[in-house]
């Protein structure tokens, strides 16, 4: 899937800065051993970040832009999703 807030990427390392670097990606701190895999995980890709599905890490992850990302978090918070 491709949006406009949004594309997708494959692999493992991301070009940051124009230089091609192995990928971190962190859970979130709620996420627990009995969450079954059902989070996803994030990345930081310079100006941008990786969304991926835990439960399937070598499938391509989406890239978001900052303020796409806290705009998409923030109507998690309120409750408008």
């Amino acid at each position: 899937m491709v949006t406009d807030r949004g594309s997708v990427l494959g692999g493992r390392m991301g070009r940051i800065m124009g230089e091609e670097q192995p990928l971190v990606w962190r859970k979130s701190s709620y996420s627990t051993e009995q969450d079954l895999g059902t989070c996803v995980e994030v990345a930081e890709l310079g100006d941008r970040l990786g969304v991926r599905d835990s439960k399937n890490p070598s499938q391509p992850h989406l890239t978001f832009s900052r303020q796409s990302w806290s705009t998409f978090i923030g109507a998690i918070r309120s409750g408008s999703v």
